[in-house]
């Protein structure tokens, strides 16, 4: 079956890792599939009630899903819903740019990639395409060659995503009783990213994940996805299909917050299913410190070692040239 022309070649570099590798199994990774669920869903207009109650029960909610669960949904969360359509639109007419100018023509920042270039097997490879993109190279005008109107609609909505990552992870620490300026300090637009993601339709999505099993390097991660749905997590031993909701965001919580809270706050292994029929569209911002920040943990007794996120990065860098995956957070502990 021929892949449409601005789709990037992966039915062909999966392909050479089969030929590599006969023997391979992808389905359910072994571990027993639970029914849909919804994520708990947080109103967050309650922080903004003026009711001192109604703000603590909903920081109580939401430093409990970060601890039970390491995912939840919020709505009322202030990020307009026409800026999400308008981002979507504009997504979607990115990605279906032919798959040379994606790849070749400096796209925003050269931020483009797709499959697993580091992938030594098939269960390694991702059938996804993405831009990856520092917060600090939106703004600028030559990044966008002829997606003119993406540029205006971007920068608004990683200020807003921002702007809400800051008010959550501000919650976050406040709920371990420590002062809220403590991550915000340390976290701003030169060390985040934005990343769009787009999945193809897959004829052999029995096979293959859209994004294999992983968790967040950063602090927090925003997602925004559409109503086709794949993403799932790990709860209880078993992935949960999370339900879409369009109108919601998705938050969950990353390997920096796991650390720095001591393992009070949960980093959740999580992944996106391939489909057969429908292609996919998602969008994550990640709140992330500077490189040369140390992570150390908010209490006595931590269970890891201090490093900063410049040391984090460059193990798991090291770990998947070596190894093929990321092992993240077990390299640190005391």
């Amino acid at each position: 079956m021929m892949i449409e022309s601005w789709n990037p070649p992966l039915l062909h570099d999966y392909s050479k890792l089969s030929r590599l590798q006969s023997n391979h199994d992808c389905s359910n990774d072994g571990v027993l599939m639970m029914e849909e669920l919804e994520l708990p869903m947080i109103d967050l207009n309650s922080l903004k009630s003026g009711d001192e109650r109604e703000m603590i029960r909903c920081e109580n909610a939401i430093a409990k899903a970060s601890s039970e669960w390491g995912f939840f949904q919020v709505v009322n969360h202030g990020v307009s819903l026409e800026l999400l359509r308008k981002m979507r639109k504009e997504q979607m007419k990115l990605f279906k740019a032919p798959f040379e100018m994606k790849a070749t023509c400096g796209l925003l920042n050269n931020s483009y990639r797709w499959g697993n270039s580091t992938a030594t097997c098939p269960k390694q490879f991702n059938w996804s395409e993405a831009f990856h993109i520092p917060l600090t190279k939106i703004s600028e005008a030559a990044s966008y060659g002829e997606f003119t109107t993406l540029r205006e609609v971007m920068v608004e909505y990683a200020t807003s995503m921002q702007d809400l990552a800051k008010s959550l992870a501000s919650v976050l620490v406040r709920k371990l009783d420590h002062k809220d300026s403590e991550i915000g300090e340390i976290c701003n637009e030169n060390s985040c990213f934005l990343r769009l993601n787009h999945y193809p339709s897959c004829q052999i999505s029995q096979e293959i994940l859209g994004l294999v099993p992983h968790t967040d390097s950063d602090f927090l991660t925003i997602l925004h996805q559409d109503e086709v749905g794949g993403l799932q997590l790990m709860k209880d031993s078993k992935w949960v299909a999370v339900k879409p909701n369009q109108n919601a965001l998705i938050v969950n919580i990353g390997d920096l917050f796991q650390a720095w809270s001591n393992d009070v706050y949960k980093s959740v292994e999580h992944k996106v299913m391939a489909n057969g029929k429908k292609e996919r569209f998602s969008i994550a911002y990640f709140l992330c410190p500077s490189y040369d920040s140390i992570i150390g943990s908010c209490k006595e007794r931590s269970i890891y070692k201090k490093f900063t996120f410049g040391e984090y990065r460059y193990q798991i860098q090291q770990d998947v040239k070596l190894i093929g995956h990321k092992v993240g957070l077990s390299r640190f502990l005391q």
